[in-house]
């Protein structure tokens, strides 16, 4: 059997399964079982394959087909050019993320900051902003134990373990320490909408960091009282929010004494991220 029946097998079985992605999956998987990359597979699809290496390329469309994202049959995610370590304790990163780490990163161009990045996840933020950041240094917090650890991995993988210290905690619990920037990813996800995720978020990714609460606000809000004694004067909040919870969260931020600086608008024309300045 070639590479190209495989990829056409691995793609109908998925198509069946509801899988959207179901042609560009087939042949990630396909990939990651030859130790190639995909686009050497596509421009020799008649190679032939071995018979073990088809079991386990069938073994990965199965999970898939029971709607186990990608990125954690593969155990690592790109994100802002970079592979990440991910599994179930950690959020796979999205691509509107990296928007974010695009804006911060022109505004502290050349600068020497100090960060926190709450619910740092796979510390994907955080790495991806101090690959860039040079002189700047941060810290990452998460109430999860296995998700720092992975986030560790991460650091040290990225060779930042001397600019990026990795703590499991929750951000209340920080005291007398002030940042030139906090950035965070929260839960902004109603309760009550959780069920109507997809099902490779809903039976998948830790519910802890998409849960916002009935309202989906309720991490948000926690997140910008406490900024306010966390960040030096002029300091920014650069806070990833929900759809259409723009205004709500804009009224909560101007409350507690932040001046709105910069919205960002995701691919499909949403309003993905908040970064304001408190101003005492």
């Amino acid at each position: 059997m070639d590479a190209l029946e495989l990829i056409n097998i691995g793609s109908k079985k998925l198509k069946i399964h509801k899988i959207r992605s179901n042609c560009l999956d087939s042949e990630i998987l396909l990939s990651s079982v030859l130790g190639k990359k995909r686009e050497e597979i596509l421009i020799n699809p008649t190679k032939l394959i071995n018979d073990s290496t088809i079991l386990k390329f069938k073994d990965l469309i199965k999970r898939r087909s029971l709607h186990e994202p990608v990125a954690y049959i593969l155990k690592e995610k790109e994100f802002w050019s970079k592979k990440f370590m991910v599994n179930q304790n950690t959020l796979i990163p999205r691509p509107e993320t990296e928007l974010i780490i695009d804006k911060l990163i022109k505004i502290y161009k050349d600068k020497k900051i100090f960060i926190l990045d709450i619910g740092t996840g796979s510390g994907c933020i955080i790495i991806s902003l101090l690959s860039e950041l040079k002189n700047s240094y941060g810290e990452g917090i998460d109430i999860s134990k296995k998700a720092t650890e992975i986030a560790k991995i991460n650091v040290k993988n990225h060779n930042l373990t001397e600019r990026v210290k990795l703590l499991k905690k929750s951000f209340l619990e920080i005291y007398n320490k002030k940042y030139d920037l906090v950035v965070s990813n929260p839960p902004y996800i109603e309760r009550g909408k959780l069920k109507n995720l997809d099902d490779d978020i809903r039976n998948y990714e830790p519910l802890v960091a998409l849960d916002g609460g009935n309202d989906g606000l309720d991490v948000i809000k926690k997140v910008i009282y406490k900024a306010k004694y966390i960040l030096k004067i002029k300091g920014k909040l650069a806070l990833e929010i929900g759809n259409g919870q723009y205004n709500i969260v804009s009224k909560i931020l101007k409350k507690n004494n932040f001046r709105i600086e910069n919205k960002i608008i995701d691919y499909k024309e949403n309003i993905r991220c908040i970064i304001s300045s408190f101003i005492g």
